[in-house]
């Protein structure tokens, strides 16, 4: 059975895929499984190129079949930020918490037609000595005027599914893995990764 590296610390992404991937005849593993602790700069100037930058560095570590992602929300009113900066728009430091707060604040004032907003996800399959295949997914929905609910992690409080009545952060995982922006990225790599292993 192939093994393959997420190339994350992320926990939250990692327990999202591992429920995905479960279907999977591969065995996945993380970085710290494999003895790896190393820090990615993320220095790219697109989602596919940050996704790139990780799983390649994770790869060149463990000599593994990797994937990676980057993603990020982007918010209308405020011009598509935080976008690439996501994790770091309230500081290097922040937590989930200081995250959320920091986005309600930049929106006071800003009526519930105009916080439009999309998480977008692209993830990245990268194999020793091989072309990098990239799977895309994106979520629409709105800001909310308060965090609700308490499972998820990252900006999940605030965004809101119109069709859904609810945050991302009030969805059961099985609920959030049919509609969010990675579980619509990672369908594609699965599929992929399906065909692959059967010859397709």
């Amino acid at each position: 059975m192939t093994k393959i590296l997420l190339g994350t610390n992320n926990f939250g992404k990692v327990r999202e895929f591992l429920t995905l991937a479960s279907a999977l005849p591969y065995t996945i593993t993380i970085p710290s499984d494999e003895g790896i602790y190393i820090h990615v700069e993320e220095y790219g100037k697109s989602y596919h190129e940050n996704a790139y930058i990780k799983a390649q560095a994770f790869s060149e570590a463990s000599g593994l079949t990797t994937i990676a992602d980057d993603s990020g929300l982007e918010v209308d009113a405020l011009g598509g930020a935080p976008g690439l900066k996501s994790a770091r728009y309230a500081g290097l430091d922040a937590t989930d918490k200081d995250r959320v707060l920091y986005l309600l604040d930049k929106l006071k004032g800003i009526g519930w037609e105009k916080r439009t907003a999309r998480f977008i996800c692209a993830i990245v399959l990268v194999k020793p000595n091989g072309e990098p295949k990239y799977f895309d997914g994106v979520c629409e929905g709105k800001i909310t005027l308060e965090p609700k609910g308490e499972a998820g992690f990252g900006y999940d409080p605030v965004f809101y599914i119109p069709a859904m009545g609810k945050t991302i952060a009030q969805l059961s995982p099985d609920q959030k893995n049919n509609i969010s922006h990675r579980s619509i990225a990672a369908k594609q790599l699965l599929r992929h990764l399906r065909d692959y292993q059967s010859g397709a």
